[in-house]
């Protein structure tokens, strides 16, 4: 497997300036203004197992689907290692990782079981190996898809369908963030905004990232777009600020660096780790980022 190299669009890239789009505002509040943006291509990585999502660390990217984790030089796209949970285990729908140091942290679901229970899988990355498991048991709140550092704790996604895999009283709309401590013990939360969701039905968010600009970076199951979310000043609901363009088939993302503003995302079709140079994104007036929201009253 190798290693190939998109063509920077330097055009795209000089054309980082926003236009914007105006989302639909509920009766009485004034129009949102979302601004539109544009990726650019980086890299490709040819795998046979990006289906689910992507992570990486200095060296390696690692491609992830349902059960199975491969590991891959970034250098040459070389296959180094790959780990694979047993058709009868209790690893079933791996659906997102992120690399921290020398671990791989992974949510983990029983989809498309119900009631919907989810564990946090930890693998090391030298050699890959699984090393432990935190269940979270059955989740009100949904399956969860995603999860990511904020501050001393976490930030993590969880996820409601309409049709298979979701539940009768519960759609799309039920999808929702919350906030944990350290020791995951949940602090807080927010809606996802509704021209959002309706972007992402008959699904929800398969991704998410914090970015270091301390804005929510959402991605859902299938569409070419990167939702960028911040905090209200009042509120139970995030405010949609930008959506960004960007080819990839919709699945989890992560940030290869986030202070360099470079995401990684997937083709399920090809099974391709793409890589994308995100632009910046201006905070509107009267919003917060999602590092400033203290929880504490």
């Amino acid at each position: 497997m190798k290693l190939t190299k998109a063509l920077v669009n330097l055009t795209a890239l000089l054309s980082f300036s926003p236009a914007f789009a105006q989302a639909q505002p509920k009766a009485g509040q004034e129009p949102l203004l979302v601004q539109q943006l544009r990726a650019v291509a980086l890299e490709v990585y040819q795998t046979t197992e990006a289906r689910q999502g992507a992570a990486a660390i200095r060296h390696h990217i690692y491609a992830i689907d349902n059960r199975t984790i491969a590991k891959y030089a970034k250098a040459d796209g070389e296959l180094v290692n790959r780990w694979k949970g047993s058709l009868e285990g209790s690893i079933r729908h791996l659906n997102s990782c992120f690399a921290e140091e020398v671990k791989l942290y992974c949510a983990n679901s029983n989809f498309p079981e119900l009631p919907m229970a989810s564990s946090i899988e930890v693998f090391s990355t030298d050699p890959l190996l699984h090393t432990h498991s935190l269940s979270l048991g059955i989740m009100d709140e949904g399956s969860l898809t995603w999860f990511d550092r904020l501050g001393n704790g976490w930030l993590a996604g969880f996820a409601h369908y309409d049709g298979q895999g979701g539940t009768s009283f519960k759609d799309h709309r039920f999808a929702t963030i919350y906030r944990y401590d350290q020791r995951w013990r949940r602090l807080g939360g927010w809606m996802i905004p509704d021209s959002v969701t309706r972007q992402m039905q008959p699904y929800a968010a398969s991704g998410g990232a914090l970015g270091a600009d301390g804005l929510l970076y959402l991605s859902g199951h299938d569409k070419p777009e990167v939702y960028v979310l911040a905090a209200p000043r009042m509120g139970p609901k995030l405010i949609h600020v930008a959506t960004i363009s960007l080819d990839i088939e919709g699945q989890a993302i992560t940030w290869a660096n986030s202070a360099e503003r470079v995401l990684i995302g997937i083709s399920r079709s090809s099974r391709e780790i793409r890589t994308f140079q995100i632009p910046s994104v201006p905070l509107p007036d009267g919003l917060l980022r999602l590092t400033e929201v203290n929880f504490a009253l």
